[in-house]
C-alpha cells in the first residue's frame, strides 16, 4: 500500500525520479521502525521524541521562513529562467513562418524563422523591430502570427504600442485540426503515453504559461487541445 501511494504521489505530482527514491527510502524507513515499535524492540519515545522536537521547532522557525519565502520564490524563478540548468522536456511547435519550442521546466520559448525576409534566423537575435515587421509578414498564416504574438507578449510587453495600429493581436479564432503526433509534440510526449503522463504534462505546462500567470492565451488554448485529442485517442 506505501509503495503504491508513493508511486501515486510521483505521477500525480510529477516528481524526478531522484525525489521518488528519497520518498521510497523515507517511507520504508518510517514502516520500519513503525513496526518495530509494534513489536516492543524500539519505545515509542524513538519516534515521537524526534517528530515532537521537529515540531518545536518549525513553530519557532515559522515566522522567519514565512519573511524569507517570498526572496526564496523570486531566487527560484530567476534561476530557472536563467537557461544555465539541465536539459528538461521541450514542445515543439511548427508553422508556416516559424519552429519553435517551448521549455517545461522554465517556460522559456525560443526558435528560428523558417520562411520570409528573415527566414534562417533565431528570434531571439531579432530586435523588437524586425520582430513587428516579421509580425506583419505572417498576417497570411494566423498560426505563426499567434506564436510569435505569444514570444512578443513574454519579452516585449509593449510591443503593441509601437504597431501602426496600435494593437497588434490577430482577431481571428483558430479553429485548426490537432494531429495526435502535434499533439504529442506540444505536451512533449513519447510514443509510449497513458493518462497519467499526458495529465502530468498538460499540469507542469499550464503552471507556466496559463494567461493569469502572464502566459499566452493562445499557447494555454493549444495545449487544451492536445491534452483532450491525446485523452480522445485513448478512449478509441
Amino acid at each position: 500500500m506505501a509503495y503504491f501511494a508513493v508511486k501515486s504521489l510521483s505521477l500525480r505530482y510529477g516528481l524526478s525520479a531522484r525525489v521518488t527514491r528519497y520518498l521510497y527510502f523515507t517511507v520504508a524507513a518510517l514502516l520500519v521502525v513503525g513496526v518495530l515499535i509494534v513489536m516492543g524492540r524500539l519505545p515509542a519515545q524513538f519516534i515521537l521524541a524526534p517528530l515532537g522536537l521537529a515540531a518545536t521547532f518549525l513553530l519557532r522557525a515559522l515566522p522567519t521562513l514565512l519573511r524569507l519565502l517570498p526572496m526564496w520564490q523570486m531566487f527560484k524563478s530567476k534561476l530557472g529562467s536563467s537557461g544555465t540548468g539541465g536539459g528538461g522536456n521541450k514542445s515543439t511547435i511548427k508553422t508556416k513562418y516559424l519552429v519553435m519550442e517551448l521549455d517545461h521546466d522554465s517556460g522559456d520559448l525560443s526558435g528560428n524563422v523558417v520562411a520570409g525576409e528573415f527566414a534562417g534566423k533565431a528570434v531571439t537575435d531579432l530586435s523588437q523591430q524586425q520582430l513587428i515587421a516579421l509580425h506583419g509578414e505572417c498576417a497570411s498564416d494566423q498560426d505563426s502570427q499567434q506564436v510569435l504574438e505569444a514570444y512578443l507578449d513574454r519579452y516585449h510587453g509593449q510591443w503593441q504600442e509601437k504597431t501602426e495600429s496600435g494593437n497588434g493581436s490577430s482577431a481571428a479564432t483558430d479553429e485548426s485540426v490537432m494531429s495526435v503526433s502535434l499533439a504529442k509534440e506540444i505536451l512533449g510526449l513519447e510514443d509510449e503515453i497513458n493518462k497519467e503522463s499526458i495529465q502530468n504534462a498538460y499540469r507542469s505546462l499550464m503552471q507556466k504559461l496559463h494567461p493569469d500567470r502572464g502566459g499566452s492565451e493562445y499557447l494555454a488554448k493549444k495545449i487544451n487541445q492536445a491534452k483532450e485529442v491525446l485523452l480522445a485517442d485513448l478512449k478509441q
